[in-house]
């Protein structure tokens, strides 16, 4: 989920995803919400109305992820198991998948979760007339190509997807997708009922999900509110009776917030306290190794850094090898994170730390030094290159340092280039407004290379119509991306997703940092405190001690 842009993902100071909190006592004492048990949390106003396919970064992901039940779900520790689905079934090559959806699922407008409820979904998402940030997810389902055509209306459907009856329909691919039966486990896969396409933006406001938890209001840029769903028919029944998410905008004042007593939990830790947060007394701290990533992109085409050039290419190497990761995470980040070595995470199957060109990713100042000489060979470069982040996320001290390592290491000039806020700094992302390096990271939406692989780099996933912002095109790494779909064991796929890795090791089209633990603070009076496989707390199981 999501979603991979990070609104606090630099992060020293937030090293783990966007989601904060704030909540005061074990129950809630006023209003409508007396004598309930109502989680309060912290979090950055969603990028986008709430609509799953149109969500690709953690502050609307993590609302997302609880008013919608997808095929299926994910433990803790990231395995898949059956949610809304009864069965997936491929056929011999995984190019064509049954699936059964269990009946007596509901949407809590009291409608029926139907197959169809996912056909039209997904093929909404996938139309390019409505313009979905996670169309590219669809990218395999066959008739996904007709529906990247001109002169759209919005309602065409992919030709892949065909409804068996109310609870049946199968899934022709364009290819062959062993990831296929993960994959559907991610938010944009989520089903949507009728009344969304009468009045989509109207729904995005108020969502209408069949989730373990139903929306109750949104009071931007201040509060969103979801609270337990009675009718929900899945794995992971809410132990509590809501989650109020806050919105903030400084992890500073979440901290203070959580040592309090008025935070219930924040998923996150600022800067400042990343040294002293484990033996601090006023709060409970998680800290355990964890699967979010964290770079730096900078554009495909930028000018002197085109990525389909020698002096792009040499560039990229020599500004990743003048920046010193074990520094970063011993000195900014306390140690709370670990130095890069890939594009995925530890936890990611198929992970090494041994891939071919991985020296691109080690310090080595004078190495550094005798690439951009001979980039400068071919093309002298007098221009400033600058880093933009969003300030409102805690990612200050890591560019502050990355700016430093390469005016000492590489005697270049750079400067960092903060925004305001998160949603100015995504908006400007996502309308390519940015003429140098920014700040990106990936919280996993599923447990495969290729979640981070294809989603952040393939050409389909480019221009707009996924999460790759760089725009970068490489048909190398696009060919081996479709040899892993194609490959009949898991073991197969990922020696594909290696040497995919190694394409990107060279080409650099975002420079990898490190890997973000999975830290947390909570108030004393929280019980079951865990963070998943994506650094995200399990709000479902979240309880608060009884007076």
């Amino acid at each position: 989920m999501k979603k991979k842009a990070l609104a606090f993902a630099a992060a020293a100071c937030s090293l783990a995803m966007l989601l904060s909190g704030c909540g005061s006592s074990n129950t809630a004492k006023t209003g409508a919400d007396s004598g309930k048990m109502i989680i309060t949390a912290g979090n950055s106003e969603p990028h986008n109305p709430l609509i799953p396919t149109n969500t690709n970064e953690t502050g609307g992901g993590v609302v997302i992820d609880l008013l919608f039940s997808r095929l299926v779900s994910f433990d803790a520790k990231g395995a898949a198991q059956n949610e809304v689905a009864e069965s997936i079934t491929p056929n011999d090559d995984a190019s064509q998948y049954t699936i059964k959806i269990k009946s007596g699922w509901k949407f809590t407008d009291g409608t029926d979760v139907t197959a169809e409820s996912f056909t039209k979904a997904w093929s909404y998402g996938a139309n390019v007339k409505n313009a979905q940030k996670s169309s590219s997810f669809f990218s395999t389902i066959a008739g996904f190509e007709d529906l990247q055509k001109d002169g759209l209306e919005g309602t065409e459907q992919l030709s892949g997807l065909k409804v068996v009856d109310d609870t049946t329909f199968t899934v022709d691919l364009n290819q062959p997708d062993a990831t296929f039966p993960i994959k559907v486990g991610y938010s944009a896969f989520a089903p949507l009922p009728e009344s969304f396409y009468k009045d989509p933006k109207a729904f995005g406001e108020k969502p209408v999900g069949n989730g373990p938890y139903k929306f109750e209001s949104w009071d931007h840029n201040k509060e969103i509110k979801v609270v337990k769903n009675p009718d929900y028919k899945g794995v992971d029944p809410a132990k509590n009776d809501g989650v109020t998410f806050k919105i903030y905008t400084d992890d500073d004042a979440q901290y203070a917030d959580v040592q309090s007593g008025s935070l219930n939990i924040m998923g996150s830790v600022p800067a400042a306290a990343t040294k002293t947060f484990q033996t601090n007394k006023k709060i409970q701290a998680y800290n355990k190794a964890g699967s979010v990533s964290q770079t730096f992109t900078i554009p495909s085409n930028l000018e002197h850094f085109d990525v389909t050039t020698e002096e792009g290419v040499l560039r990229r190497q020599a500004i990743s090898m003048a920046i010193n990761r074990e520094q970063l995470v011993d000195k900014v980040l306390n140690g709370i994170g670990t130095p890069a070595v890939d594009f995925t995470s530890p936890l990611t199957p198929g992970y090494s730390d041994s891939l071919k060109g991985v020296e691109n990713l080690k310090f080595d100042a004078t190495k550094a030094k005798e690439l951009w000489a001979k980039a400068d060979a071919i093309s002298k470069y007098d221009g400033q290159l600058t880093f933009s982040y969003n300030a409102d996320g805690g990612a200050k001290p890591i560019y502050d340092a990355i700016v430093n390592q390469l005016k000492n290491n590489l005697g270049i000039d750079v400067a960092t280039a903060p925004m305001p806020t998160f949603q100015e700094f995504r908006n400007a992302v996502s309308e390519r407004k940015i003429k140098g390096a920014f700040r990106t990271g990936w919280q996993p939406d599923y447990p495969s290379a290729e979640n981070y692989l294809y989603q952040l780099y393939a050409s389909a996933a480019a221009d707009g119509k996924g999460s790759n912002d760089g725009d970068y095109k490489n048909a190398k790494f696009d060919d081996l991306m479709n040899k892993a779909y194609a490959a009949t064991s898991t073991d197969d796929a990922n020696k594909l997703y290696q040497q995919a890795q190694e394409i990107l090791l060279n080409d650099l089209p975002s420079i990898p940092l490190y890997y973000s633990n999975a830290v947390a603070a909570a108030s004393l009076d929280v019980e079951g405190l865990e963070l998943n496989w994506q650094n995200v707390p399990i709000y479902e199981n979240i309880t608060l001690k009884q007076e």
